[in-house]
């Protein structure tokens, strides 16, 4: 029985990891180059915070990015799971962890972190919750 469980997580763990790589591509290319399309990502009540402040529903979430400057971002680490169905109410949906480094227009580099929960609507992934931080020294 406990066989049976393992082959269906691993599959879940599987799937979770290969929807994160596409998925974070399409991310930070849209962030990077074709912001105006940002709220496409976004479902209609996504929630964003950003670095402590944020905007919630996918129009006040593209208004947020078409704020902020030019960017530039490289993923160091990714990581994702799934979230067990009890949870979701078995909508599959998966957590992504990302590390890597940002360029605002021409400020330096700064690390950041940033967590995404995904949930699959139709045959497209949209993020429920997207949670983004710069990692500044804090001593």
């Amino acid at each position: 029985m406990s066989t049976v469980i393992d082959s269906e997580l691993r599959t879940k763990i599987d799937t979770a990891c290969r929807t994160a790589e596409e998925f974070t591509k399409l991310y930070y290319d849209s962030v990077d180059k074709k912001r105006h399309q940002m709220s496409k990502l976004y479902m209609d009540n996504g929630l964003l915070v950003w670095n402590g402040n944020g905007a919630n529903g996918k129009d006040n979430i593209q208004k947020y990015f078409q704020e902020l400057p030019r960017s530039e971002h490289v993923m160091n680490t990714l990581d994702a799971q799934p979230i067990i169905d009890d949870a979701v109410s078995s909508q599959l949906t998966f957590i992504i962890q990302v590390s890597g480094t940002v360029r605002f227009q021409d400020n330096p580099t700064k690390p950041f972190q940033q967590t995404f929960m995904i949930t699959a609507q139709g045959d497209k992934w949209k993020i429920a919750s997207d949670c983004f931080r710069l990692q500044d020294a804090i001593f």
